[in-house]
């Protein structure tokens, strides 16, 4: 099997002049990766480049694929996703993937732009105050959740757990959705992405979904996103999100 013509020139966009080493190594796997992933699978939806490989990234994260991450970020970089935007992508996982998970991403996200000749620190994208966080936070909760799912999880919270909501407020979305550099509507998809490729967060995913179509990003956004995940994290999870897609919003 020959690699098409569409996936070498799909391929070529993202890694220009570049030569897998399993190219020579695995040839017969490589060949129908590469014409499923850079020509089958991108001739559905209409996720644009950038978008794509954003979602991809936040996947790869969730999935601890961080030999993956750092081909792909290259890639990202190369086809115009900021420097910023990746680090947007980097701490928009902290609080779904966890600190201790994601920081082997961080500091691979800062040797590659290191090497790329960008100066770290970035500008800095927070937009809260210690003081307003929780009000914040609270308010882009409603905007994304929707304020009836907000108050019932609040109001159905035991005291003992209570402080989980606030954090939830405070610290989730008040420290994070509320950056700038990403909209919300991709920081959603980019969550999406992780509550996916994380696996055993089916409540989280259908939430999520829910979420997505809040912020405006209906369902033909979302089988797009997954379905450009699928060659990175395999069928089962998929399979998965597309029956939380189906439970949510209907075909």
């Amino acid at each position: 099997m020959a690699v098409s013509a569409a996936a070498q020139a799909n391929h070529d966009e993202l890694f220009p002049g570049h030569v897998s080493t399993l190219a020579q190594t695995d040839p017969e796997l490589i060949e129908y990766f590469d014409n499923f992933a850079f020509d089958e699978v991108l001739q559905h939806g209409d996720l644009d480049t950038r978008t794509r490989l954003m979602v991809q990234l936040a996947s790869m994260i969730a999935g601890q694929a961080l030999r993956e991450y750092r081909v792909m970020l290259g890639a990202a970089l190369t086809v115009g996703v900021t420097p910023v935007e990746v680090k947007e992508i980097v701490y928009q996982a902290v609080p779904y993937v966890g600190t201790a998970r994601v920081v082997d991403f961080l500091h691979a996200t800062n040797e590659v732009l290191t090497d790329r000749g960008v100066e770290l620190p970035l500008p800095g994208q927070s937009t809260t105050t210690p003081e307003d966080r929780f009000e914040r936070g609270l308010a882009v909760q409603r905007q994304i959740i929707g304020s009836e799912t907000v108050d019932s999880l609040y109001a159905n919270a035991p005291d003992d757990e209570a402080h989980i909501q606030r954090y939830l407020s405070g610290n989730c979305f008040g420290d994070h959705y509320t950056r700038s550099g990403i909209d919300v509507p991709t920081r959603e998809l980019l969550t999406l992405s992780m509550l996916v490729a994380l696996g055993g967060c089916d409540p989280q995913v259908r939430g999520h979904v829910a979420a997505n179509l809040n912020v405006g990003n209906d369902r033909a956004r979302l089988i797009a996103v997954v379905t450009q995940l699928l060659p990175f994290i395999g069928y089962p999870r998929t399979l998965n999100a597309l029956r939380a897609i189906d439970d949510v919003t209907a075909a």
